[in-house]
């Protein structure tokens, strides 16, 4: 089965699931009624518990290797037991991913040319939607397209302005992370307009850079102005943003920024940043840039 196929198939699947569980247009999405609808049971456990019933399974498949498999749990943020027919999320992950997570696990469990799989452990790793194998990419897929429900995320982008609170929003509506929905909100824009995502690179000491890239998302429009930016991996003092990150501001505003281009152009932007206390968020999109919306978004922690 094609990539492009797969991804047709997996829409429709998700699509009727989200129908047939009364949980298309509702706020947040209504994970646990899909969980119910697709007759799976979720469970949040301490996943190195060794009376937990999912460790006799992991076992028996590691003949006995325990303490590698109790290192090996602790990085791990989902399974899927197709035995069970029960999702395990770890308890003591404490990001806001896990209805994205659940969803991954679900997708393992609905998508019928996944039947192979009888146990999918699931890490950072295979979570990630760059995550290049066949089965774990239809899962994101099958994840992201569910938690924000097709076209009703698009609906609900258009009416909002342009601007991370509007992404920022749309993580609450829909009940999924920050990082989740700003790459939604940027991938689907119609505006000009991308997201940089940083992480501390770990250095310390005067004059060093002490962030790097994460991730970079453009936006189709952008990408059809401007083509691809020619930004260094790691960032330091030079870079407002990354002083922003250093220094620890959860919000901005108000940013101006000139970014360059991989054709030698400098891009004159204004942009706004956020950090979570995971990573720091900064949206940007060329100066003039705008959206009209008579929505005013008011956030609180």
């Amino acid at each position: 089965m094609s990539g492009l196929m797969s991804e047709t198939e997996i829409d429709k699947i998700s699509l009727e699931i989200l129908k047939n569980s009364k949980s298309l247009g509702i706020f947040p999405t209504p994970v646990e009624a899909i969980v119910e609808h697709v007759e799976l049971q979720k469970k949040q456990c301490d996943l190195t518990d060794e009376s937990v019933s999912i460790f006799e399974i992991l076992r028996s498949k590691t003949k006995g290797q325990v303490q590698n498999l109790l290192k090996g749990l602790e990085k791990v943020k989902g399974i899927f037991s197709r035995e069970e027919k029960v999702i395990y999320l770890n308890l003591s992950d404490k990001t806001n991913r896990k209805n994205f997570v659940t969803l991954h696990e679900v997708g393992h469990g609905v998508l019928p040319w996944q039947n192979e799989i009888s146990l999918a452990l699931d890490d950072s790793q295979t979570l990630s939607l760059n995550f290049e194998d066949q089965f774990e990419n239809e899962a994101n897929h099958f994840a992201a397209i569910t938690l924000f429900q097709h076209h009703v995320f698009l609906d609900e982008l258009d009416k909002l302005p342009l601007g991370i609170k509007s992404g920022m929003a749309l993580a609450k509506k829909f009940g999924s992370s920050t990082h989740a929905a700003l790459r939604n909100y940027v991938i689907k824009s119609k505006n000009k307009c991308g997201l940089l995502v940083i992480e501390s690179n770990g250095e310390k000491g005067f004059g060093k850079p002490f962030c790097k890239t994460r991730n970079l998302f453009l936006s189709e429009s952008f990408f059809n102005e401007y083509g691809n930016l020619d930004l260094p991996e790691e960032f330091g003092y030079t870079w407002e943003f990354a002083k922003n990150f250093k220094f620890g501001r959860r919000y901005l505003e108000n940013g101006k920024i000139d970014l360059p281009s991989r054709s030698g152009e400098r891009i004159k932007c204004d942009y706004h940043y956020f950090h979570n206390y995971y990573n720091g968020f900064v949206f940007f999109f060329p100066k003039g840039e705008k959206k009209s919306s008579r929505k005013k978004i008011i956030l609180s922690e």
